[in-house]
């Protein structure tokens, strides 16, 4: 398992993992994936690797803007192509950490359809279906810390699903959150993929800011 240390917490661009084909950063709160944090990282790759003109860096999967966490790179169009295709089969697992607001059960599944507009989404007939898994790690007097995994992976899904439910994630007043916050309590915080070229299965992680209640 690879890990990034606490101290790199912020904007500073020091790689989790990089190879030929693979670049992953942790992505602070309130910075977009695109284009600012995409940028950013393109300019570290110019930079740490002296490469003249343009270089090619694509995303893989993006965060919402108030969230953090880590943020998959692909270095070539071949693992491009190859890690947006084990998207597409949900092979890419990714594991997220959240403050609820309130009390929710041990376990469970969030299923709802979702539709999106004006940069929200909501619970509609008409929208896509949304799975989540979720488990408590931890309960205080007024909130749950909940280890989240995608089964799909909609627009504002995590947060979308727990405001539908009477939990909203702390500090999301977008959706219902009564608390100020430097920034939501949404972290992902574990990512598990195959390498696209050498097929070896690697597990990313990264604590939160706000790992505890």
């Amino acid at each position: 398992m690879r890990c990034c240390d606490k101290e790199n917490w912020g904007i500073r661009l020091k790689p989790i993992f990089c190879d030929n084909h693979l670049l992953i950063l942790n992505k602070p709160g309130n910075v977009a994936t695109q284009p600012d944090f995409h940028e950013a990282a393109r300019v570290w790759v110019k930079d740490h690797f002296g490469k003249p003109g343009n270089v090619f860096l694509e995303p893989v999967h993006r965060l919402d803007r108030p969230a953090s966490g880590l943020v998959l790179f692909a270095r070539t169009s071949k693992a491009l192509s190859r890690l947006n295709e084990a998207m597409r089969q949900r092979k890419l697992r990714k594991t997220y950490l959240a403050i609820v607001e309130g009390h929710v059960q041990e376990e469970g599944t969030l299923e709802h359809l979702l539709i999106h507009g004006d940069f929200k989404a909501y619970v509609d007939p008409n929208g896509k279906q949304a799975i989540l898994r979720f488990h408590r790690l931890k309960i205080s007097a007024t909130h749950s810390l909940v280890e989240i995994e995608l089964e799909t992976g909609r627009y504002h899904q995590i947060r979308a699903q727990f405001a539908a439910i009477g939990h909203p994630i702390s500090g999301d007043r977008k959706y219902g959150s009564t608390e100020d916050r430097p920034q939501i309590a949404l972290h992902h915080h574990r990512l598990i993929l195959e390498h696209p070229t050498t097929k070896e299965v690697l597990t990313f992680q990264c604590p939160a800011s706000f790992s505890s209640l």
